[in-house]
């Protein structure tokens, strides 16, 4: 469809049973086409696969066995809330070993001559610690270390463990987010929501408020993979755009990996955000309640048996849910054009739970549960729902005698949608997703070898009918089974990381190699040169369409099983994949204390692209068109930070396009240049006032132009169709090249201030008076060409919202 008409959503394959491949069949209206899946044909690559991943296994094990000597290890926590310290510093005095801790507050440090020392737990802001330590000859010692804030002025820290980490890893296109940054964004009704703190990431572009979707250095949301936990979250933002379905106050971190991730992830050819949740307090109750005219949410978390100081064991729960009204008090709070010629039809609740269990040696195993929903009603026109059903297991394994550290996840979940239009004719759409994964992780002295496997199974529901009627459905099952390994070495000023992932499709009787590798040049402690690259690939299709600006229905398919030509021919593709390769170079200077600043320039070759053939007109037109592309760009981004002003801006140069046989255009989000300036000021005594400000500013996005209007008759009635008296819809004649028109820039600036009012240790009330689009800029979202009106963003949108802490 066109880019400048709004869509709310279009197919169905029966079959397959969980576990069991069988024939296909395709329906299209009232015909039934066999289609014989080519699963047989990939026994005997599992097979051979299954004798490669053995002989991996024996000899990795061979591996570990020679470096089990001399070893360190060990967690850090926070003594207050027995929370694991994130990228602390761990070193032995009098020595040049030490290391930093990861998001577990995990730590290892290989080939420790024996003897006693003094080991040393230092992390910004708190006080540090100093425990003795006796290492022994081929034995692996386990310490434990709290840290208690210690009130230090953290503009006087020299040297933060976040920069440490940035010395010792590639980290190239990742950027970690912490809760504590995504609440110092201005955000709609008071709320923190990592969906509004995304976009303000270099490279992540977000098309709209309602319905808008989210694109990252030109991968559209299909090609990028949303974890929860370990888990894909197939839909993770709410219809109304503010909101994901993550709560923040239940995440310890997210990393975005906007492009150039190694082997340990797979089944996406665009971007990975990763997003883990904490555990529950372990020594005290506690919890947060917050109200605002959007939504409200509450928070409880506490210990079942708490932390024992002596030997680190504990057990806690958490449970979190939030529910929005914003379709009831639109008309109450913002009763003024446009949201009173439409309102704000859009409401969701989002429940969230999990129980942790602690052992004294970093051991730990994990239970979570989750249910999203969300539903838009449109009277008259359109209404949707969908929701997510889940829950799983992980659990981080520590042998007192082996250097090998084990983690894995088990989860199950189950997505459906459904859309409803006054046509009649309902979309639906399912997929069912049981995940199982293991990784084994080796710590030495300089480098770090790690390898896992994957089995992702996945069943399918589809049902479409596209604008001619046609009916495309699909309901299948395939298994995608994948191996990694992964080796982080440093050679003195350098870290080298080479990994190689195997992703095996069965469906499609393939597997696709895919080698990758990361590298970081510390030419100063302040200077840094990196570089990222690899292949990559993906099966699953979704239902929307790069060429929609708004699109509430998100439906997911598994890749063709049929035959499919290459863009523009009858030539049959050398495969059924979509496949990208990456290449990211860029330099990272620590320009101060305070400063940082990075620069990287990327490039994504799209070698194939596969989307619904939704422009279907009979059955002998493919299912599926493919396409090729290419996304490249420069990132720039500056940080300060002291200890009352944090300030972040990044621009970003960008070219997304596509070649569909015919052209070779602009995608609708080619967004040639973005800017995000966020600033956030502590003030007050003890620092209780906090204000903060983000401006973004877009170029504006592609469409195609309208070269003039028709009469359109679908001649429903054959040769007896009144051309002459009977009501025909207005056709569109469209420009011969696609999306050779720019909208207008777009702007927008939201503020908010907040007071802390402190009651007790614990308890804290926060008040936060929010903007968003203070200056009510008519940003356009879309023109109806139709209709001939112009449908423009959310103006200004005030809020108060009160959250308060226990």
């Amino acid at each position: 469809m066109d880019s400048l008409t709004p869509s709310v959503g279009g197919f169905s394959v029966e079959g397959s049973e969980w576990g069991t491949p069988k024939r296909s069949i395709i329906h299209l209206n009232s015909k039934t086409i066999p289609v014989y899946s080519q699963r047989e044909k990939s026994n005997q690559i599992v097979t051979d696969m299954k004798y490669s991943i053995l002989s991996f296994i024996i000899l990795a094990f061979t591996c570990v066995g020679l470096f089990a000597q001399g070893t360190l290890r060990g967690n850090m926590y926070d003594g207050e809330s027995g929370e694991p310290i994130i990228y602390g510093n761990v070193r032995l005095e009098g020595t040049s070993l030490g290391a930093t801790t990861d998001l577990d507050g995990f730590y290892s440090i290989a080939n420790v001559p024996a003897g006693t020392y003094n080991l040393i737990g230092t992390y910004v802001g708190y006080d540090s610690t100093l425990v003795e330590v006796k290492i022994a000859d081929n034995k692996i010692t386990y310490q434990r270390l709290e840290i208690r804030d210690g009130g230090v002025d953290l503009a006087t820290v020299n040297v933060s463990g976040r920069r440490e980490q940035a010395r010792s890893d590639v980290q190239i296109s990742k950027m970690t987010v912490s809760p504590k940054q995504i609440r110092s964004l201005p955000s709609t009704g008071g709320v923190a929501d990592i969906a509004q703190y995304l976009p303000v990431l270099p490279g992540v572009i977000v098309t709209g408020d309602q319905g808008g979707q989210l694109y990252i250095r030109g991968g559209s949301p299909i090609q990028n993979k949303i974890l929860l936990d370990g888990m894909t979250i197939y839909n993770p933002f709410h219809s109304i755009g503010f909101f994901s379905v993550f709560e923040t106050e239940t995440i310890r971190s997210i990393d975005v990996l906007t492009g150039g991730f190694n082997a340990e992830y797979g089944g996406r050819i665009s971007a990975i955000v990763d997003i883990k949740t904490r555990e529950g307090n372990k020594k005290r109750y506690g919890g947060n309640v917050s109200v605002n005219p959007f939504q409200s949410k509450v928070l409880f978390e506490g210990p079942i048996k708490k932390l024992n100081s002596d030997t680190g064991a504990s057990s806690s729960f958490m449970i979190t849910g939030k529910h929005s009204y914003i379709n009831e008090t639109a008309d109450v709070f913002y009763d003024y054009p446009p949201i009173s010629e439409t309102g704000l039809p859009y409401n969701f609740t989002d429940l969230y739970g999990k129980v942790s269990f602690l052992a004294g040696n970093g051991t730990k195993l994990n239970l979570f549960g989750f249910n999203f929903q969300d539903r838009v009603d449109f009277v008259d026109v359109a209404k949707l729902n969908w929701t997510t059903t889940g829950g799983g297991a992980n659990f981080t394994l520590v042998p007192p005698n082996s250097s090998v550290v084990i983690d894995g996840t088990v989860g199950f979940s189950d997505y459906g949608i459904e859309l409803d239009e006054s046509d009649g004719n309902p979309r639906t759409s399912g997929i069912t997703n049981l995940l199982a994964r293991l990784n084994f992780s080796t710590f030495l002295q300089n480098s770090q070898f790690q390898y896992g496997f994957v089995f992702n199974g996945l069943n399918t529901d589809f049902r479409f009918r596209n604008f001619l009627g046609n009916t495309i459905e699909q309901r299948d099952f395939t298994t995608e089974l994948a191996a990694y390994v992964k080796l982080k070495q440093t050679l003195g000023k350098i870290i080298f990381e080479p990994s190689l992932r195997a992703q095996i499709y069965a469906s499609q009787a393939d597997v696709s190699i895919e080698p990758r590798l990361g590298v970081k040049y510390n030419i100063t402690d302040d200077f840094r040169f990196k570089f990222a690259g690899g292949l990559y690939s993906q099966n699953l299709v979704s239902s929307v369409n790069e060429q929609d600006i708004v699109n509430l229905f998100v439906g997911f398919l598994a890749g063709p099983e049929e035959t499919i030509f290459k863009p523009g021919t009858r030539e049959e593709t050398d495969h059924r994949l979509q496949k990208a390769t990456h290449a990211i170079a860029g330099f990272e200077v620590d320009a101060s204390n305070e400063l940082t600043l990075n620069l990287e320039g990327y490039f994504k070759d799209f070698t194939q692209l596969i989307s619904l053939n939704r422009n279907k007109l009979s059955e002998q037109d493919p299912n599926f068109a493919t396409e090729t592309g290419q996304a490249y760009g420069v990132d720039f981004s500056a940080k300060y930070e002291t200890k009352d002003l944090y300030l972040w801006g990044t621009y970003s140069l960008g070219f997304v396009n596509r070649f569909d046989g015919e052209q070779t255009y602009p995608t609708i989000f080619d967004r040639r240049h973005n800017v995000n300036l966020l600033a956030t000021h502590n003030f007050g005594g003890g620092d209780l006032w906090e204000a903060s400000a983000r401006w973004n500013m877009g170029s504006g996005f592609p469409f195609t132009l309208t070269q003039g209007f028709y009469s359109q008759y679908n001649f429903t009635d054959g040769l007896d169709t009144d051309l002459l008296s009977g009501n025909a819809n207005l056709g569109i004649l469209y420009s011969e090249d696609r999306n050779d028109g720019r909208l207008p820039y777009y702007h927008r600036l939201d503020v908010s201030l907040k007071r802390t009012f402190e009651f007790s240790k614990y308890s804290k009330l926060e008040a936060v008076l929010s903007v968003t689009n203070a200056y009510n800029r008519e940003n356009i979202f879309f023109f109806d060409r139709v209709e001939y009106e112009r449908v423009n963003q959310l103006p200004i949108l005030p809020s108060l919202g009160l959250n308060f802490s226990f």
